[in-house]
This record gives C-alpha cells, sequence and structure tokens, in this order.
C-alpha cells in the first residue's frame, strides 16, 4: 500500500544517519523491517518487553535494571517506533506485528518465553500466542481491551485525519512532536509530571526516532473485531485506572477474546503502568512468570 510505503521512506529518511545501535542494543533484520533490539544475555528464561510508543526502550532502563537479575530481558521497538524502521509493505497488521515478534525470537534464539505487551501491542502478542502457541508460554499485557474496545476507542481518541491512509502519515510525521507532548498529558495521571516521558520521547525524534501512529491506527482499524480466536495461553493483564484516554473503556473487554485473563486494576496509574510505576509493575510481573513461565 501507498501508505505502508511511505512510511518507509519517511523513517529511512529520518534514521539514516542514526542507525540507532548502540553498546547495549544492536539492529535485526526482519520481515518487518529493521528492528532495534535489547537483550541483556542474562542466562535462563526469558522475557520479552515492547514499549507503547511514542515510548522507546530507553523509556523502560528502570524496569529493564529491576527485571534482569531474576530473567533473560528482550527489549525492542515496534516496527514503525523508536529506531526500529517499518518495510515498505508493513502495514501493521495483526499477522505481520506477531511474525516480528517471532522473528525476533528466531534471530536470539529464544524457544519459549513471555510477552509484556501494552496497549494496541497486545493484541501483536495475542496473535503470536496464536500462530506459536508452544513458543509463548504466557502473555502479561497492560491496557489492552478487546479489538472491539479499542477500534471504539480510536475512533474516539484519535484524531479522524490519521484514519486516512497517507494523509494521516503525512499528518503524523509533520505534527509529532506536538502529539506526542500533549499525549503524555492526557494518558497520565493528573497528578504526575509529563516531562521526564516527554523529554525521553523528544530526544529519540530529535535523533531520528520513529512514531508511525498513523500506521498503526489504520493497520488494526483494519481488521475485523473477531479477528483475534480465544486465546488459550495464560494472559494476566493491569489496568491503570487513572488512564483518561480509557476512561470510557471496559477492562473485561478483553475476556471475550481471553476468557481466562486475570485483570488487575492498578489504582494509582495512567496508561503506562510498566513505566510509572516499574518497581511494583516488576512485583506482578515476577508473580505471573512464577505461576505460569
Amino acid at each position: 500500500m501507498l501508505s505502508s510505503r511511505l512510511d518507509h521512506w519517511l523513517t529511512r529518511r529520518a534514521t539514516q544517519n542514526h542507525p540507532g545501535g548502540s553498546s547495549t542494543t544492536r539492529m535485526l533484520s526482519t520481515s518487518a523491517g529493521l528492528l532495534r533490539v535489547l537483550d541483556t544475555t542474562t542466562p535462563g528464561p526469558s522475557v520479552v518487553l515492547v514499549p507503547d510508543g511514542p515510548n522507546t526502550i530507553e523509556h523502560y532502563s528502570t524496569l529493564i535494571a529491576r527485571l534482569s537479575p531474576h530473567r533473560r530481558v528482550i527489549c525492542f521497538d515496534m516496527p514503525g517506533f523508536g529506531f526500529s524502521r517499518p518495510a515498505a509493505n508493513y502495514g501493521h497488521s495483526l499477522d505481520q506485528g506477531a511474525r516480528a515478534v517471532l522473528d525476533v525470537l528466531d534471530h536470539l534464539g529464544i524457544e519459549r518465553t513471555t510477552l509484556a505487551f501494552s496497549c494496541a501491542n497486545g493484541f501483536y502478542a495475542m496473535q503470536a500466542a496464536q500462530l506459536a502457541p508452544s513458543r509463548i508460554a504466557s502473555l502479561f499485557l497492560a491496557q489492552t481491551p478487546s479489538l472491539a474496545a479499542m477500534h471504539a476507542w480510536t475512533d474516539h481518541v484519535i484524531p479522524r485525519p490519521l484514519h486516512i491512509p497517507v494523509l494521516g502519515q503525512t499528518i503524523a510525521r509533520a505534527f509529532r512532536r506536538k502529539m506526542v507532548a500533549s499525549w503524555y498529558r492526557y494518558a497520565l495521571p493528573e497528578s504526575t509530571d509529563p516531562k521526564p516521558f516527554q523529554q525521553t520521547a523528544m530526544h529519540a525524534l530529535s535523533a531520528g526516532g520513529c512514531f508511525c501512529l498513523a500506521g498503526v491506527v489504520q493497520g488494526l482499524s483494519r481488521e475485523p473485531i473477531t479477528a483475534l480466536a480465544e486465546l488459550s495461553v495464560p494472559c494476566t493483564m493491569l489496568w491503570g485506572t487513572r488512564d483518561r484516554s480509557h476512561r470510557h473503556t471496559a477492562p473485561e473487554s478483553l475476556l471475550a477474546c481471553a476468557p481466562r485473563a486475570e485483570i488487575i486494576r492498578v489504582d494509582d496509574c495512567g496508561h503506562f503502568p510498566d513505566i510509572e510505576q516499574p518497581e511494583r509493575y516488576v512485583e506482578l510481573l515476577l508473580a505471573h512468570l512464577r505461576k505460569y513461565a
């Protein structure tokens, strides 16, 4: 699609002098594009984290530091976010996102793991579990309702022009800084200072980072609400109750595709329980891992 090629061209042009690799990360070539990955290489069982854009791997530094003594931690930016560049044919569909996850596992030689994803990325985690149930031991999600509820959320929260192919990509690119700044103010609790989150995201954008919000909105909007089959792997979902963007979303809607999921409400968090309260998040994640992984 033209919109996918446009995102590919825009992100490639932005990152051509800033490949995103560092002493702690590397770039992996996958079917979904060139993905930036951090791997602690800690011996033993693993857990995979994916930032919810506009968050990047750098937003997860405290969480990774607290989790890495207990598990091998893999953290990577999904295509079109952070420094991960989407392929020209990457349209953010469920299958493409799930295969991006499985490609990373293949590259790193991980046979079985737990996926700890949030918001829209949770749908790619669920699809990966459908495609390769023997490789996904469990899911630990945050702010991921049902696909039907997510469609309603994007219709209510995401400006209409971003839903339109090509136009949405153009607007998202032109106004990415303004959107990032306003999103943190809206998604975090009113009592939380958004500046540290904003500054890290803005630093990534200044260095050529990606924020293909229109692409993921359009990709998931094309998926029918019945696209996800009933989940068979164990699932826990954290729900930040002070997320103003999801004030009209029912977290229990996840039970439509994960009927046995455990839903834990976190009353002092907004949209990002993983980076707002990393200590508590790690505690709950480790309890989940002891039970299911």
